[in-house]
C-alpha cells in the first residue's frame, strides 16, 4: 500500500505544469531518509514518510453492505490511516545563496501545486489504491502543523543542520478482510420461553423485518412512509431507502403500503415471516 502511495505522489508532481511550475516538472522525485548521507545528483524533491497513524476521528465501526445483482457483500469497514511525510527540496551543484534560492523556488513550487488538491485525483491513483472495493477519497493536507512534531528534534536526528520543510498527509484507507457474499438478513425472529414454570410455556414469538423502498428507476427512496396494515403502524425510510419494524406477531396476509413525495403509492400484500425474506417495495 505505501509504495503505491509513494507512485501515485510521484506521478502528481510530475504532472505539475511545464509553464507554469518548470523547475517542480524537471525535478527528481524521492522518497529516501534525508540524512547525512543524502546527496542527489540534481534537483530533488524528497517525501520521507515519517509516521503512519490510524485517524480516529474518521474510524467508523459499521460493516460496509454492498448489492451486487441478488446478493450482497459485506465487509468490515476499513481502517483510516494517515501517512505523514514531510517534504524538503534539495537542489544540486549550487552553493550558498544561489543554493538556498534554488531550493526556496522549488519547495514553494512543490507547496503551490500539491496545494490545488483537497483530495488526490483517481487518475493518479496507482496499484492497489485503484482496488474497486476502495470507498473513501484520498484527502490531502499540506503544510498542516503537527503538534508532536518539533522540527529542531528531527533534523537533529538526521544529523544534518536544518532545512525549510512543510508536511504532508494523506489519508488512505486498510482493509481489514475480504467481504463475504450472501443474501441480505432481512427478518429475525426472538422467542422468549419462561423456563422452570409447573405447566408447559409456549411463551411470545416477535419477528423484525425491514426491505428497501425504490423509485421507478430502481433508485432508494430516502424518507418514505411505509405503513403496515391492519397494525397501522408506520415507518420512514434512512438515507439509503431502507426501513424496518420491529416486534411484529407473526401472521398472513398483511399489507404494505408505501407513499413519498412526487410518487404514485404502492401496496403489496406479504406475510411475516416472509417465505422468500423480501419486503420491498417499488413505486411505478
Amino acid at each position: 500500500m505505501f509504495q503505491d502511495l509513494d507512485g501515485t505522489l510521484t506521478r502528481l508532481l510530475n504532472d505539475a505544469p511545464q509553464l507554469e511550475l518548470p523547475e517542480l516538472r524537471g525535478a527528481d522525485i524521492s522518497f529516501e531518509t534525508p540524512d547525512r548521507n543524502f546527496a542527489p545528483a540534481q534537483a530533488t524533491v524528497d517525501l520521507f514518510l515519517y509516521e503512519v497513524r490510524e485517524n480516529r476521528t474518521l474510524r467508523d465501526p459499521s460493516p460496509v453492505v454492498e448489492r451486487r445483482g441478488d446478493t450482497y457483500l459485506r465487509r468490515p469497514a476499513p481502517v483510516r490511516v494517515d501517512c505523514n511525510y514531510v517534504l524538503t527540496t534539495w537542489a544540486a551543484a549550487v552553493i550558498g545563496p544561489v543554493r538556498v534560492a534554488a531550493e526556496h523556488q522549488l519547495l514553494g513550487q512543490a507547496l503551490t501545486w500539491l496545494s490545488r488538491f483537497p483530495t488526490i485525483p483517481t487518475r493518479y491513483l496507482q496499484g492497489s489504491l485503484l482496488s474497486p472495493l476502495r470507498i473513501y477519497p484520498l484527502p490531502a493536507m499540506v503544510a498542516q502543523l503537527d503538534p508532536d512534531q518539533h522540527a529542531g528534534e528531527f533534523w537533529t536526528a538526521m544529523g544534518i543542520p536544518p532545512r525549510p520543510a512543510f508536511y504532508l498527509t494523506v489519508t488512505t484507507e486498510l482493509a481489514l478482510a475480504p467481504p463475504t457474499e450472501g443474501p441480505l438478513v432481512t427478518t429475525t425472529t426472538t422467542r422468549y420461553r419462561r423456563l422452570g414454570g409447573p405447566e408447559p410455556d409456549e411463551g411470545e414469538e416477535w419477528i423484525n423485518f425491514g426491505g428497501v423502498v425504490r423509485d421507478g428507476a430502481g433508485a432508494p427512496v430516502v424518507g418514505a412512509w411505509v405503513r403496515l396494515e391492519p397494525a397501522g403502524r408506520i415507518e420512514v425510510t434512512d438515507a439509503e431507502g431502507r426501513y424496518v419494524f420491529t416486534e411484529v406477531r407473526r401472521a398472513a396476509g398483511l399489507t404494505l403500503h408505501g407513499r413519498a413525495v412526487g410518487q404514485t403509492d404502492v401496496s403489496r400484500g406479504v406475510d411475516v415471516p416472509s417465505r422468500t425474506g423480501e419486503y420491498d417495495l417499488q413505486f411505478p
